[in-house]
């Protein structure tokens, strides 16, 4: 499972960072990105799931591998 945040639909709300901080960071305009290739380690695949519920935009979504 990954985790990945289109860049153009991202405006900068930070739920995901805000519940995932594991999984995602916030570049220097607020806007979010997944950590390293946005690999979702099983422990954190509920929090990457809330992330997606969470986003206003419909900014993230999770690639099943």
């Amino acid at each position: 499972m990954k985790v990945q945040v289109d860049q153009s639909k991202c405006q900068g709300h930070n739920r995901c960072y805000a519940i995932a901080p594991e999984l995602f960071d916030v570049d220097d305009l607020g806007n979010a990105f997944a950590i390293g290739d946005g690999v979702v380690e099983p422990h954190l695949a509920e929090k990457a799931r809330l992330a997606v519920a969470n986003c206003p935009e419909y900014a993230i979504s999770i690639v099943e591998e």
